[in-house]
């Protein structure tokens, strides 16, 4: 009998695992969810009949300008699919498209220029006729003071051009994310556009340790209510929400008010994705979701984070990710150059006084979580020898070997895939 394989998500294609002899493999995926058989007429359907507004075309008359947000690189939103008919609509209801920018929604990470620009955008029709600019957190000037939230305290400063903007559009992908609950919607606009202080807030200890800023949460999540605090203060802003499958094809779009539209694309995410999962186990693997967000270490880490509910204490989770641009940032590396020289007590000590977070550090924070209830293994094609040492994980040559490694030590077959990582939220129990 040929052994049994799984493909994983890695790169632009996948990693082939053969599943050892003895092993009893668990593979944990999204529900079923048919593609959209006619993408382009339910994105018109989606523009004619907006949730809690009114159509595009009325809702664009009589602007004298627009913004379109649109997420960077590490999100595959199928920007090439609805850029080009919004556009088109703002222009025939009179808006001139030397108004119109879009602007991708960087938060602090690095701006998308030249080839990756025009394959974020996906349109080149896009590039020829409108704006395409890149936010930039660190430039002052370039963003509108709104004070602080009531709540909280963050600081919110909103980048000016789309604060000046007539008419105000968010768009994005709708996915778990292991802090803010899901992405999309809100918090395309805050981090997104937000200046450095409003991030670094948003990343500090005092939220990144509150239990309820995981994935697939809202209801107190405190990140979640910062952000719709923000979006308030911006007035009328709209929102264009897309969910795809593992094969980065479209199962969802709307459009609509920018927080009652992203709640209803949420609910049907959350149908699909929040899989439950009726027992622990002692050997997890996953990936980082392929291309394009495992072109970073930073990125990856969210693949370590999301299964972790079903992972055993003093378990083994086996995470692949092709790495293929290295850490990230050169704060992020620093920040693992810390936890690594201080071990995870010493390092969250050091975190957890601070008002605003270091740059990127964040993501070394969010890496304590699997720290704390296993042991982490990365399976990765990428980095150089002292970059694979700043990880601060097991690194592993053979993922095939590792699998078979773990069930030994463990002493238990049963072994879970979560080929699509973080895309996927496995549930222990329910």
């Amino acid at each position: 009998m040929a052994a049994q394989k799984i493909n994983v998500l890695f790169g632009r294609g996948h990693l082939e695992v053969t599943v050892p002899d003895g092993v009893a493999p668990t593979v944990v995926r999204k529900m079923p969810v048919d593609k959209l058989a006619d993408p382009s007429g339910a994105l018109r359907a989606a523009f004619d009949d907006p949730v809690g507004a009114p159509p595009l075309d009325e809702l664009a008359r009589g602007r004298s300008s627009a913004c379109i947000l649109i997420c960077d690189i590490t999100r595959p939103v199928p920007n090439g699919l609805f850029l080009r008919p919004m556009i088109e609509r703002m222009m025939a209801s009179g808006i001139p498209a030397e108004a119109i920018t879009v602007l991708v929604a960087t938060g602090l990470h690095r701006p998308n220029e030249g080839a990756e620009l025009a394959e974020l955008v996906g349109d080149p029709w896009v590039l020829d006729h409108v704006r395409v600019e890149n936010h930039f957190a660190r430039d002052e000037a370039a963003h509108v003071d709104f004070g602080r939230t009531a709540t909280r305290g963050t600081p919110v400063k909103l980048d000016r051009r789309f604060v000046e903007a007539d008419l105000k559009i968010a768009t994005g992908l709708v996915e778990p994310h292991f802090m803010a609950g899901w992405s999309g919607g809100r918090k395309v606009v805050a981090p997104g556009i937000a200046h450095h202080e409003t991030i670094r807030t948003f990343h500090s200890a005092r939220f990144m340790e509150d239990p309820l800023a995981i994935q697939c949460n809202l209801a107190g999540n405190p990140l979640h209510e910062e952000q719709l605090e923000i979006v308030r203060m911006l007035g009328e802003v709209y929102a264009l929400n897309t969910v795809v499958d593992e094969d980065r094809d479209l199962v969802f779009v709307n459009f609509g008010e920018i927080i009652e539209s992203h709640l209803a694309a949420t609910a049907f995410a959350e149908a699909s994705t929040r899989v439950a999962v009726p027992r622990r186990f002692a050997t997890v693997v996953t990936s980082a979701a392929g291309y394009p967000l495992d072109k970073t270490y930073y990125q990856t880490v969210k693949g370590m984070v999301t299964p972790l509910d079903i992972l055993a204490p003093g378990g083994t989770l086996i995470i692949a990710s092709e790495i293929s641009e290295g850490f990230g940032s050169p704060e992020f590396r620093a920040a693992q150059d810390r936890l690594v020289a201080l071990g995870p007590e010493r390092f969250l000590k050091t975190l957890e006084a601070k008002t605003l977070a270091d740059i990127d550090e964040w993501q070394s924070e969010m890496q304590l979580k699997p720290m704390r209830l296993g042991r982490i293994e990365l399976y990765t094609t990428g980095l150089a020898p002292d970059e694979r040492a700043a990880t601060g994980v097991s690194i592993i040559a053979d993922i095939d070997r590792a699998i078979a490694d773990s069930v030994a030590r463990h002493g238990d077959p049963n072994v879970a895939f979560v080929p699509e990582g973080p895309y996927v939220v496995p549930v222990h129990g329910e």
